[in-house]
């Protein structure tokens, strides 16, 4: 099977696809010329579907999610191609006041602390209903305020609605933030990283929330982490994304049970077990490249020890479409087939040099 890199195919797209990313690359302007962060981006989200997007920081997902959104944190950064489509309509043609309309009423977002995005100096209750004003929803907000800090399962919602962040836990802050962004009943919810800042006991309780939530609300769910333990425990499938690409997805069911690609491999092996034994804990070798620095060819292969000099160094590899169990998936290694590479981290170590 050959990966060589060739023009992009039409994406597959679920007829159901209530979230439809095709081919996105994201560039960011800067003095020197145009630097490509993200690349080639395609996945989908079903109405009441729960989908995970994975990697390590700096593999870009967050700037996929900004990108959907509209919402980039430099004015540098644009969508320089691609299509992004929610309910069947075309995000990245809108203007920045249609965009307006569409965020918070259609779609929502929670970002990974609420410190930064709630306003200390206003009671949360009060930030709730700044949302339903803005976009217009009805006249009783205070009813609307308590309906949704009751499905946040906030108790005394009256009381809570008066108090300010400083006076709430991280995770009551976290369920506030959800309250906010779902206060319009949007289809689709983005959580950026939202149980990272919390501890193990709070981190299952938000997680379960939003579990709950998606099948109560039928929300579609794209949940960005670098934890595939999370994603275990919330998603159907998974989207593993490395260095501005998407390197593997799969139904979480197969991605667990037989991953194709080497760094979902790493992944996978790095996570901590609880009756585990082992005295060292497992790390992938290197770091994520710095955007605009890619290796040539596999931009894995640096850090891969499935990697063969002169084949992986050479062609960028596509995204390949493979079957499974429970449903089609698809990987961007040249050595997915390869028997050897079932089991990539096996072996003794890499086969080229770290940088």
């Amino acid at each position: 099977m050959t990966h060589a890199m060739t023009q992009p195919t039409p994406a597959t797209v679920a007829p159901d696809a209530l979230l439809d990313v095709r081919h996105l690359c994201v560039d960011i302007r800067t003095p020197g010329g145009a630097l490509r962060v993200v690349r080639d981006v395609c996945l989908t989200v079903a109405r009441g579907e729960a989908v995970g997007l994975v990697g390590e920081s700096g593999s870009g997902k967050s700037m996929t999610a900004f990108s959907v959104m509209n919402l980039f944190p430099s004015p540098l950064a644009h969508v320089a191609a691609g299509e992004i489509h929610l309910e069947g309509q075309r995000l990245n043609l809108l203007s920045a006041e249609a965009m307006r309309a569409v965020r918070g009423a259609r779609m929502g977002m929670v970002f990974q602390d609420p410190t930064s995005y709630l306003d200390p100096l206003m009671p949360v209750g009060r930030q709730i209903a700044e949302t339903l004003q803005a976009h217009r929803f009805g006249d009783d907000h205070q009813a609307r305020v308590l309906e949704l800090l009751d499905l946040m399962e906030l108790p005394h919602a009256a009381q809570v609605a008066r108090k300010y962040p400083h006076e709430l836990s991280g995770g009551m802050r976290q369920r506030i933030l959800i309250a906010c962004a779902l206060a319009m009943r949007p289809a689709l919810l983005i959580a950026d990283e939202p149980t990272t800042a919390l501890d193990v006991t709070v981190q299952s309780g938000i997680l379960k929330l939003l579990s709950r939530l998606r099948r109560e609300l039928d929300l579609g769910l794209l949940l960005i982490t670098h934890d595939l333990a999370v994603v275990a425990e919330t998603c159907q499938r998974v989207y593993v994304m490395y260095a501005g690409e998407i390197v593997e997805h799969q139904h979480a069911l197969d991605l667990f049970a037989a991953p194709r690609h080497p760094y979902t491999q790493g992944l996978l092996r790095s996570i901590l077990h609880p009756r585990s034994r082992a005295l060292d804990l497992f790390s992938i070798p290197g770091g994520v490249p710095i955007a605009g620095h890619w290796p040539s060819g596999c931009r894995f292969h640096p850090r891969c020890p499935m990697a063969q000099p002169g084949i992986c160094d050479a062609d960028a590899p596509a995204l390949v479409p493979v079957g499974a169990a429970h449903g089609p998936g698809a990987d961007r290694c040249l050595r997915a087939d390869d028997p050897q590479a079932r089991d990539a981290w096996s072996q003794p170590a890499c086969t080229v040099a770290l940088p």
